[in-house]
């Protein structure tokens, strides 16, 4: 297979220097400013569970049309950044090759098809936590990345789905095929949305999160208002969905925290608009009250808008 891989940081980068170490498949990584320059300079530093290597992807360029057509395509930059970029993506998929993104959040694979064939893209999720410590140097701890892909209504793509699966196993990818993906991605975002507003307002880990009894109430409370929306829009959720995924909060690394936490707190654009705002959007659609959701993006907004120059800069204390 070729694959393209979109975007050079935590999930991007991982999954780029994972199957070029497997080397049975072209690799061709797309990224831009500093970690393009030193991934062509010095390639892929990856520092996994159990191991550090580097490697090169057959090629590393930031056109798409030096790129050319591709068969899978693995779109990893971050949830914001998706809608602009997805018309540039056309010369990587105009073989026939399908898209896939691997975005936090319910709605990433809607906006890719809005400026892409929408036959050709697919639904997909990964569950990792992995970032960048510099341009082009990547940092994987925890379990191996699991990355569930599928097919969408309309996008018959299963063929070039089953491949690229077997490309991600043969790389050290728990991979799977699954025929409801959409399940999966509201499953990531029980988890995540939650754990990401309650992390920003707080400014905590998940060990002092979990560890406070009525900031843990609130996550519980936000992970059933994701349950609820999911359920409202005929998603077919776990009945314990709500149990599952608090066992989840309390089997993960006491330090650990989440990439929007991250960038809030460093002042730099975040997914708070395509995570927990999208639940708040979804909810109004679907009739279901998300009070604890509509607070936390109320009060994160002000930062988050700073952070896009929409307000002046303030201190952050």
């Amino acid at each position: 297979m070729r694959i393209a891989v979109v975007g050079a940081g935590g999930v991007g980068g991982l999954l780029a220097g994972l199957l070029a170490r497997a080397g049975r498949h072209e690799v061709v990584l797309l990224a831009r400013g500093e970690a393009l320059a030193e991934a062509r300079r010095s390639g892929l530093a990856l520092d996994v569970p159990g191991d550090r290597f580097t490697v090169r992807p057959t090629l590393v360029t930031a056109s798409p049309e030096e790129a050319g057509p591709c068969d899978a395509v693995l779109v990893a930059v971050k949830a914001w950044q998706v809608p602009a970029l997805a018309p540039t993506l056309a010369p990587l998929v105009a073989g026939g090759g399908v898209a896939v993104p691997l975005q936090n959040g319910v709605e990433a694979a809607d906006r890719l098809a809005a400026g892409l064939p929408r036959a050709q893209v697919a639904g997909g999720v990964i569950w990792v936590y992995a970032w960048a410590e510099v341009p082009a140097r990547i940092r994987q701890v925890g379990a191996p990345p699991r990355v569930v892909v599928g097919e969408r209504p309309g996008a018959p793509v299963a063929a070039r789905l089953r491949a690229l699966v077997s490309a991600l196993a043969d790389a050290g990818v728990r991979a799977q095929l699954s025929e409801d993906v959409a399940a999966s991605i509201w499953e990531k975002a029980a988890l995540i949305s939650p754990l990401g507003a309650v992390g920003a307002v707080t400014r905590a880990p998940v060990g002092a999160i979990r560890a406070t009894p009525a900031t843990r109430a609130l996550l519980a409370g936000l992970v059933a208002e994701v349950a609820a929306v999911g359920r409202a829009r005929g998603v077919a959720l776990p009945a314990d969905l709500e149990e599952r995924t608090l066992a989840l909060v309390e089997g993960t690394t006491p330090e650990a925290t989440s990439s929007m936490q991250r960038d809030i707190g460093a002042g730099r654009p975040s997914e708070l608009l395509d995570q927990q705002g999208a639940i708040v959007r979804l909810g109004h659609l679907a009739g279901v009250p998300v009070p604890l959701h509509e607070a936390l993006v109320a009060a994160l907004l002000p930062q988050e808008r700073a952070a896009r120059g929409e307000l002046p800069a303030f201190a952050r204390t």
